[in-house]
């Protein structure tokens, strides 16, 4: 127990000194994790690590997937979601038969393998590809599309990946049953998941404690995720639809103090995970090493360049029709949604980076059959789909900031980002507007004193005077400056209030109290800071 320990606290270390490194040299830390990940599996003493399917399936997947959800907004979902759909579903199909096809004629892999292992490399990572276009200022339709996918197409995959277990171990498959069983599955996992949603937020209202809500938060994707999932289901559908919910519903519900530790616990649980999940795959490297001695490396290299080649020409066959064709049979909505620019789909295309799930899927495979022979290219399928993770994460996802800046895409996402800076401004001044008209009627209904009156008059005119009022170099550079100067008179005040602790003039509970409304007041600060246009 000691020896696990130590590992993890260096696997702690090293996901901080990488996350700094990769801050610094403007690489995805993904791709940094996942190289470390190799090369700390090399290292002389240290001992094997054996990525748990279970720990990714079962544990890790249901928090990642929810608190993407949960940060989405449904309507911006509701609105792709034609698009979300063609991709989570049609193009993980697609692409699934397209590995079975090319593996089963090039390198003569049977139709059940084949499609088992399409299964398992189909479903584009959520996590790497985001982490990288979101720092690339993309169009905002790109970025909703993307992760849309990223949440929906795991469970396709992950639903198909048990259909072709089954047809192996078995022996039988009937297709209309599994259309059925699969339509089934997705409608009966989104009204859960909108029940779990529901109850979850009821619960979290009625307790009106920051502890114990956030408790039932970090419970809720698993009660989402694993009760569909016990009963043969996928268990993403529901956890996704659980999470869109509370996006949608949770505001109102919630209140500003759970909201505010909530942010900070699930930033850093999500850190963590994705961090420590990206480490601990490139660690499997060396299993692989050790097994890869029974195969021979041609073999191997083949069989893993070929697929990474099919499930990348496979995914821009599907894109581009599946953004084009229903505009041009429809015209009602090509009217309403009207073509995008060909660089869109393109970038969309581009971003199939592969991740955890897939490895997890893969090492999730049994090992003997029911009647006692070895499962069939099992350790192919896992070298095969590490290969592919590995490929498509660091070919896709290095040369990602390049294609966009080749296809000036970023431009458009440069325009919009100014755009919604001034829908934000414009929506805190009515905001504000609406506070001074309810504050009018509270004085003509109310005997509020004049000295009330007048403290909440002057905190709406502070608020007021802090926004900008145009996002143009000139008012920037006043904002930026008086930003400054005022982070600058907090830390006096820091600094004075630390001597009076000293000194003995106050007690450590009172220089908590104001350290707290410093903290509040310098978090203020860096949320209405102006965040330079990316280029």
């Amino acid at each position: 127990m000691e020896g696990k320990f130590q590992i993890f606290l260096i696997l702690l270390a090293v996901l901080a000194a990488v996350a700094l490194l990769a801050r610094r040299i403007s690489v995805a830390p993904a791709i940094l994790l996942l190289l470390s990940g190799i090369a700390l599996a090399f290292v002389p003493g240290m001992p094997s690590l054996e990525l748990p399917p279970e720990l990714v399936l079962l544990v890790v997947l249901p928090p990642l997937i929810y608190s993407a959800s949960v940060a989405m907004s449904w309507r911006e979902f509701k609105h792709s979601l034609r698009l979300i759909t063609l991709l989570s579903v049609g193009c993980v199909i697609f692409t699934a038969c397209a590995v079975a096809a090319a593996t089963h004629y090039l390198i003569g892999l049977p139709w059940s393998v084949g499609f088992l292992l399409g299964a398992i490399v189909a479903p584009p990572d959520v996590v790497a590809p985001l982490a990288i276009a979101r720092k690339l200022g993309l169009p905002r339709r790109i970025l909703v599309v993307l992760e849309g996918e990223g949440l929906a197409n795991d469970a396709t995959a992950l639903i198909l990946y048990r259909f072709a277990v089954v047809a192996i171990t078995t022996g039988a498959f009937s297709l209309p049953k599994a259309m059925g069983t699969f339509v089934a599955i997705v409608a009966c996992e989104m009204l859960f998941g909108a029940a779990v949603g529901w109850l979850s937020l009821r619960a979290r209202h009625g307790a009106r404690d920051p502890q114990i809500e956030i408790t039932l938060s970090l419970i809720t994707p698993y009660i989402a995720y694993w009760i569909p999932e016990h009963f043969g289901g996928s268990g993403v559908i529901a956890t996704v639809a659980c999470g869109l919910y509370i996006s949608w519903n949770g505001p109102l519900l919630i209140s500003s103090a759970t909201r505010l530790q909530g942010i900070f616990f699930w930033d850093l649980v999500i850190y963590l995970i994705e961090g420590l999940l990206f480490l601990l795959t490139g660690f499997q490297m060396r299993l692989l090493f050790e097994k890869s001695k029974a195969f021979p490396f041609d073999e191997i290299l083949s069989a893993t360049v070929l697929v990474a080649v099919i499930i990348i020409v496979a995914r821009f066959a599907w894109v581009y029709p599946a953004t084009y064709l229903p505009r041009f049979f429809n015209k009602r909505l090509r009217a309403r949604d009207p073509y995008p620019p060909w660089q869109n789909p393109f970038v969309i295309a581009f971003t199939g980076v592969r991740g955890a799930v897939s490895l997890a899927a893969a090492l999730a495979l049994p090992f003997t059959l029911p009647g006692g022979e070895g499962f069939p290219y099992r350790d192919l399928i896992l070298f095969v789909s590490f290969g592919v993770i590995f490929l498509t994460l660091v070919g896709l996802g290095s040369s990602l900031p390049l294609v966009v800046r080749w296809l000036g895409v970023a431009n458009a996402g440069r325009d919009e980002h100014v755009a919604e800076h001034e829908q934000e401004i414009s929506a805190r001044r009515e905001a504000l507007a609406a506070a001074l008209a309810s504050l009018d009627a509270m004085t003509d209904d109310r005997e509020l004193s004049d000295e009330v009156v007048k403290l909440l008059r002057a905190r709406h005119e502070i608020r007021a005077n802090q926004l900008p009022n145009s996002l143009d170099p000139d008012a920037h550079d006043v904002s930026a400056t008086g930003t400054a100067l005022t982070r600058e008179l907090i830390a006096s005040e820091r600094k004075f209030i630390h001597a009076l602790l000293r000194d003995g003039k106050i007690t450590d509970e009172t220089r908590r109290r104001i350290e707290r409304d410093l903290d509040l007041e310098e978090a203020s600060l860096r949320n209405r800071e102006y965040r330079k246009i990316p280029l």
